[in-house]
């Protein structure tokens, strides 16, 4: 009683927690400490197999899904390093520490003491659960594995979509950009790569063609989308760099044109 007196408010705050926070990443933290404080509540129940299910299936398998798929989707850019909180980090290690005493108090409550009736039967906690499983419960909990199957299936099915036309084969695309440049010009070949012709290969730089101008097919769509293509200001030291090394070699090529025309010149007279 001690150790659930000692849980229920913090269980509570967090459930809470999960349902009024506005960043998923802070309702998922919250959610996996309910799921913990409620598996340190079936220790204190002296329902060991539970609180190790608590602790592998949910906390450690449906949990972690849920912060897998945050990863993958990706969290806002204005989520940084910077303590928005005056205070925050301490009133956390402070939370922490309750929290962990409480724990360890709940803990202590625990008692090792046999369990009522299954002495006679020769079976502790999680024997006598599994015999009840696969005994006279099995039907239950195979049906109960089937549905678990059959919601996996069906979310598959519900995510998987048809194609609304057909695939296009290599002469197809050929054919598609061949329509492309007749009708609107567009370029027939690939388009080049970020950073190509600049003095460095960051993927918001657009491509410099041979006459110097910035190549914004080069960039991906998703970055011009979002403004994040440099700006052609910020191109003015690459077209520089560009254009000086441009008229090196032009000069160098004039030079060597010269030197070599008056070399035949010479040969001629001798």
């Amino acid at each position: 009683m001690i150790g659930f007196w000692l849980l229920a408010p913090f269980m509570v705050a967090a459930a809470l927690g999960v349902v009024l926070v506005r960043k998923a990443v802070h309702s998922a933290l919250l959610l996996a400490s309910v799921m913990v404080m409620l598996a340190v509540m079936y220790l204190t129940l002296d329902a060991p197999f539970l609180f190790a299910i608590q602790i592998i299936v949910y906390t450690g398998a449906i949990l972690m899904l849920f912060i897998f798929v945050l990863m993958l989707v990706g969290v806002d850019a204005s989520d940084s390093l910077v303590e928005t909180i005056p205070g925050q980090r301490l009133a956390a290690a402070v939370l922490g520490l309750v929290f962990g005493a409480s724990v360890v108090i709940a803990v202590s409550q625990v008692g090792f003491a046999a369990v009522v009736g299954f002495e006679d039967a020769e079976l502790g906690n999680v024997e006598g659960l599994a015999s009840l499983l696969f005994s006279r419960y099995v039907i239950a909990f195979e049906l109960t594995a089937a549905l678990l199957i059959t919601a996996s299936v069906g979310a598959m099915v519900l995510a998987h979509r048809e194609r609304l036309e057909p695939k296009l084969t290599q002469a197809d695309r050929s054919r598609q950009r061949m329509r492309d440049f007749a009708e609107t010009g567009a370029s027939l070949g690939a388009m080049p790569s970020p950073g190509v012709y600049a003095r460095h290969n960051a993927v918001d730089t657009p491509a410099l063609l041979p006459d110097g101008t910035p190549a914004s097919a080069s960039v991906s769509a998703s970055l011009t989308a979002r403004g994040d293509m440099r700006p052609a200001a910020d191109l003015a030291d690459d077209l520089e760099e560009l254009t000086r090394e441009m008229n090196h070699e032009k000069t160098q090529g004039t030079h060597r044109a010269r030197r070599g025309g008056a070399g035949g010149t010479t040969e001629e007279l001798q």
